[in-house]
């Protein structure tokens, strides 16, 4: 029933989680170097991580990057890049984002509230969208459970888009979040943690043992 679910780990710091999170079956790692995340890490330190897991996997996670640093990361081998952005960043950045690294690469996580549509600029330059817990005051990671109907509806409507369910997953709801949503892809961050960046090893394999 889940063989084509794809497992994102995000907000990894360590070695060890890194490590675990490979051998338990992940398929992307996420690591965040926006400044003011409670998981930020330097990009030297985003790159040694990186380096651990296989090519096309690592996700480097940011916030509204700008041209110049963009172009830096896809220089320094990063695989793919998650972007999240306001709406009217969105609109003017997006095409140019694209340029950078290509939209195979571009992973964007626009900050819709819950009765947004998604913008009609997107489906030209992003292939990949995640759809985080919308806040007024954070630009992702709230660990609050998002709205799973929105992501249905923008899924269902948006055939040719890659979507990414996020917000709050843990061992507990993430098989339900998958069975409500039909969703293909999903991001766990805080839920499986002991403290922000730091894994909980136990959490994390209960997290891959629910979709066995």
């Amino acid at each position: 029933m889940y063989s084509e679910l794809k497992i994102k780990i995000c907000g990894l710091t360590r070695e060890k989680d890194v490590d675990l999170a490979l051998s338990l079956g992940a398929d992307y790692f996420g690591f965040i170097i926006y400044p003011k995340s409670p998981r930020a890490i330097s990009v030297g330190r985003a790159k040694e991580l990186a380096n651990r897991v296989p090519n096309g996997r690592s996700v480097l996670v940011d916030v509204e990057t700008s041209l110049s640093d963009l172009g830096r990361y896809k220089d320094l081998g990063f695989d793919n890049f998650q972007i999240h952005s306001g709406l009217a960043i969105l609109a003017e950045k997006l095409p140019l984002w694209t340029e950078v690294v290509g939209s195979e690469c571009l992973w964007i996580a626009p900050r819709l509230r819950s009765n947004d549509t998604l913008p009609d600029i997107v489906p030209k330059y992003a292939k990949t969208v995640l759809l985080d817990s919308y806040s007024p005051n954070l630009v992702g990671g709230t660990g609050h459970v998002g709205n799973w109907q929105q992501f249905s509806d923008l899924q269902n409507h948006n055939a040719d888009i890659e979507f990414i369910l996020a917000g709050g997953l843990t061992p507990d709801n993430a098989q339900k979040a998958v069975i409500v949503t039909s969703a293909k892809r999903i991001d766990v961050n805080s839920g499986v943690e002991q403290s922000p960046g730091i894994k909980d090893q136990d959490k994390l394999t209960e997290l891959f043992q629910v979709f066995k």
